[in-house]
Order: C-alpha cells, then sequence, then structure tokens
C-alpha cells in the first residue's frame, strides 16, 4: 500500500523516515500515525537497516496533531475514551510495558532512531521528537509544548521524559508556559545534540547514521540502547550487574571477534549484528 502521509527510503544501511505534509508543517495524523509505526516497524525487521532517521518535509518537522484531529475530539466524532482515542497495541509483548504505548515504543526498537528536527517541533511534534534517541536540529528549529495554550496537559509521557532530559524545573518552565525555544537554547537545555544550517541538517545526520551503520556493531548498539532505557528503572547495582552479564554474552559474540579482528588487521569492519 502507498504511503500517504510519509515517505520511506532505504540508503547506506539507513532508513529515512520523512512526515510528508510540507503544507500543514507535516501535522500528525492517524494515517501518519499508522504510516510511521508501520515504517518503523519495517525497518526493524529489515536486515540489512541498522539506522532509522525520523524527519520532516518542507520547512516543520511536525507542527502537533492535525487541528481537523483535535476538533473532532471536541465535538464527540472523535471517541473520547482514551483508549479508542491513544490506542492501547503494544509494541512488543517482548519489552518492559513503559515502551509497549502509542509512541514510547521508539526507544523499544533496537535499532538508533535519530531525529533530523528541520523545523517547528509542536506539541505532539515535540513529544515525538523526543521520543528519538538522539536528535540534531536545524538552526531554524523551534520547540514549543503547545498543551496548556490548548486546555490540555502534559499527555503522551513527555512529564516523563522530558525532565529526564533537561531537569523538573526547566521541564516545568517548557510545560507551563507553553512558550517558544529556539535551536540554541534547545541545545543548551539538552534537547538537541548537535545544531546545522538548514541546508546541511541532513547531509549531517546521515553522515553519523551512515557511520553507525558500517563501522558500529548492530548488536553492541542495540543491547546499550536497551540497557540505557532499562536503566532508568533500575538501582546501581542491578545495572552494573546487568552490564556484567551483557559483557560476558558479547565475548562469546560474533561482532567482538570481528571487532578484535578488524582492529588488528587495520581494515574496514564487517559487523553481522550476531
Amino acid at each position: 500500500m502507498p504511503q500517504e502521509h510519509i515517505t520511506l527510503e532505504n540508503r547506506d544501511g539507513v532508513a529515512i523516515i520523512t512526515l510528508n505534509r510540507p503544507d500543514k508543517l507535516n501535522a500528525w495524523t492517524r494515517i501518519m500515525e499508522r504510516e510511521v509505526r508501520e515504517a518503523m516497524e519495517k525497518a526493524e525487521q529489515d536486515d540489512t537497516v541498522r539506522v532509522i532517521v525520523l524527519t520532516g518535509a518542507g520547512r516543520g518537522f511536525c507542527a502537533g496533531a492535525d487541528m481537523n484531529l483535535l476538533s473532532g475530539i471536541e465535538d464527540g466524532s472523535e471517541k473520547r475514551d482514551p483508549d479508542a482515542v491513544y490506542g492501547t497495541r503494544p509494541y512488543n509483548v517482548a519489552v518492559a510495558a513503559d515502551f509497549q504505548t502509542q509512541y514510547s515504543y521508539f526507544p523499544a526498537l533496537s535499532k538508533p532512531v535519530i531525529g533530523a528536527i528541520n523545523g517547528p517541533a509542536a506539541g505532539l511534534g515535540m513529544v515525538i521528537a523526543l521520543y528519538c534517541d538522539i536528535r540534531f536540529a536545524s538552526r531554524d528549529a523551534v520547540f514549543m509544548t503547545a498543551f496548556a495554550k490548548r486546555g490540555l496537559i502534559a499527555e503522551h509521557g513527555i512529564s516523563w521524559i522530558l525532565p529526564r532530559l533537561i531537569g523538573h524545573s526547566a521541564a516545568l518552565d517548557l510545560l507551563l508556559s507553553s512558550r517558544k525555544v529556539g535551536a540554541e537554547e534547545a541545545l543548551s537545555l539538552g534537547l538537541v545534540n548537535q545544531l546545522h544550517d538548514a541546508d546541511t541538517l541532513l547531509p549531517a545526520t546521515l553522515s553519523y547514521a551512515v557511520d553507525l551503520a558500517q563501522n558500529v556493531s548492530p548488536r553492541s548498539m542495540a543491547v546499550m540502547k536497551r540497557q540505557v532505557y532499562n536503566a532508568q528503572f533500575q538501582s546501581l547495582a542491578e545495572a552494573v550487574a546487568i552490564g556484567n552479564a551483557e559483557m560476558l554474552k558479547s565475548f562469546e559474540s560474533e561482532d567482538f571477534k570481528e571487532g578484535v579482528a578488524h582492529f588488528l588487521e587495520k581494515r574496514a569492519p564487517r559487523f553481522t549484528g550476531k
């Protein structure tokens, strides 16, 4: 089935998912939600894909929920039951329940998800950006929680993830005020990892992603991503014990043998993810 609200491209081991409603600043729709999830699942299952990049077409990343969707909730044409409105189908029952919800499934993917935030990321668009593992932003990017100015609250887990990224007080500032945060402030707060000019954002993001895809063990990336997210629910002692157990498993892996071999032989790695 052709995609209506996104595009999907595979390039050099990187799956590029582009929100594709540029005339609407890529405002989020039910169709887009389904297509992004399907594209993420397809990338997860494709052994030729090792990294996922999520970006927006045109001058915006995602301006939030499409106003028609919000209007439908207000007038009752969209069901108000939370399970009906937001969905409950788990992404992967093998992972923690925290990573099985409507948008929190990004951390459940074994492959890194890098957000290339090319413009405004507001409301739900900001939530989507925050669930990416790493965020590179254009100097034109603007972040805004938006919820309080719509008579809404901190939804979709942003009350959990935002304080972990920028701290309790800063998170409350952004949530309560719904003020706009420019790219430079976003970098200083820790909302994004790197800033780039608008015309170099995607090339810079893809350069980083391709380096991961070609030079890093996919097995190592998957285990480390799982460790970092799960550690937020563990004590230090538990994290140490799990890390020690995972290190022993790594010693037995094909990627460890290849990691040593390519270093000693001074050649490019040929990791398999096993």
